[in-house]
């Protein structure tokens, strides 16, 4: 099975078992009532969450003091991919050869960069696309229309 990154605990909240989770992802349906994460082998089932200055508290079922929350500190919580296919999914983009419009390649994604204006897919040579430029996605292989001069040195 293929997990991903979605959110780290930051630090216990409180005394009654509740954590502070950061998330690494925009997807905020993982933090619902039920859903079903990871940690180094260890599911973790949330029972509750709520939203809480940019971060959530979280409280997962069977921990239940500040004791058993302080030895979730700094894990990285795992979840399996959404099935969404109107997104553009990191970890399919990886690896992925990208194309102009006319079929030339540009080279490979080595990563995704977040940027406040646009997330960058960034290549093996060390270019940088913004995703919204991306136009067509295929299993290995990503295609761009980009303005002119947007790769010129």
């Amino acid at each position: 099975m293929t997990w991903l990154e979605v959110g780290r605990v930051v630090k216990p909240h409180g005394l009654r078992g509740e954590v502070i989770v950061e998330l690494t992802t925009d997807r905020v349906e993982r933090m619902a009532a039920g859903s079903e994460l990871v940690d180094r082998g260890r599911n973790l089932r949330i029972a509750a969450a709520r939203p809480h200055h940019g971060r959530w508290i979280v409280q997962f079922d069977g921990v239940v003091d500040r004791d058993s929350a302080e030895s979730l500190r700094g894990s990285v919580l795992q979840a399996s991919p959404l099935d969404d296919p109107d997104a553009l999914w990191v970890h399919e983009l990886i690896g992925s050869s990208v194309v102009d419009m006319g079929g030339a390649l540009l080279g490979a994604v080595v990563s995704v960069e977040a940027n406040p204006a646009s997330d960058l897919l960034v290549l093996d040579g060390g270019a940088l696309i913004p995703l919204r430029f991306v136009t067509d996605r295929q299993p290995g292989r990503v295609t761009v229309d980009l303005p002119e001069g947007l790769l010129d040195l």
